[in-house]
Parts: C-alpha cells; sequence; structure tokens
C-alpha cells in the first residue's frame, strides 16, 4: 500500500436533503477509505477521506457527482496529513 493521504472536501450544490451523506459512506466503504462526511451550518456537505491515494482521489471524483438525486455545482479539496482515522461514519 502507498502511504496513506488526507483529503478535506466541501460540496456545494443540492447535496442535502439527498442522500449525499448516506452514499458517500456506502462508496467510501466500498472503497477502504477512513473518514467522515457530514452537512455544514451553510448548505455544503464536509467531508474527509484518509487512505491510500488511489482510493482517496477516487472518492474525490466521486463527490464531483455524488448520489443520485444531488446537483453537485462546486467541490472544493484540501490535502493535509492523515490523522489516523478508523472507518468511516455520518456525522451530525
Amino acid at each position: 500500500m502507498n502511504e496513506a493521504i488526507r483529503a478535506h472536501v466541501f460540496v456545494s450544490g443540492r447535496v442535502q436533503g439527498v442522500y449525499y451523506r448516506a452514499t458517500t459512506r456506502e462508496r467510501a466503504r466500498e472503497e477502504g477509505v477512513d473518514g467522515w462526511v457530514k452537512n455544514l451550518a451553510d448548505g455544503r456537505v464536509g467531508a474527509v477521506f484518509e487512505g491510500d491515494p488511489d482510493a482517496v482521489e477516487a472518492m474525490v471524483e466521486w463527490c464531483h457527482t455524488g448520489s443520485p438525486r444531488a446537483r453537485v455545482e462546486d467541490v472544493e479539496v484540501e490535502y493535509d496529513e492523515p490523522t489516523g482515522i478508523e472507518g468511516f461514519g455520518i456525522r451530525r
């Protein structure tokens, strides 16, 4: 496995109330990525992905489409050092 990376993603558009968080969790678990996803007060969805660089980048790419009912307008990504998150969950 390559050295782990961390991506903090901010997704804007119609991304709340359209199962974006649930499908992100499902997809992240399929990719074997650790982290979390949550709704933000400003209407965006925030997520952190940690793990294998290819898997993390696959999740970042997936965020540009998201759940079937979502309408993604923009995705901002910040990279940082992994913190050792284990598992993937929805934060409230």
